[in-house]
């Protein structure tokens, strides 16, 4: 998968992931982020388990992806906290 498909990938699961933990995105660029090491951490957790990783730029992908961004949200919240509105 190309550099540009890991962005849009990240940028979809990682707004996905962060209206399901805290109802609310985490700004353009955190989603990137968070939905990119979520792929990473949700392909890892998938084969893990014994179930394919991201497998390209397809709705299987996008589950894994979505799963491990919001693994790295609860995380990262239980860590730093809410941030201030």
């Amino acid at each position: 998968m190309s550099i540009l498909g890991w962005i849009i990938l990240g940028l979809i699961a990682g707004f996905i992931a962060s209206k399901l933990v805290n109802k609310r995105g985490e700004g353009l660029i955190m989603d990137i982020v968070l939905g990119i090491v979520g792929a990473i951490v949700g392909g890892f957790l998938f084969t893990r388990f014994g179930a394919a990783g991201v497998t390209g730029f397809n709705l299987y992908s996008m589950l894994v992806a979505v799963v491990g961004a919001v693994v790295i949200l609860v995380i990262y919240h239980a860590i730093f906290g809410r941030r201030a509105t």
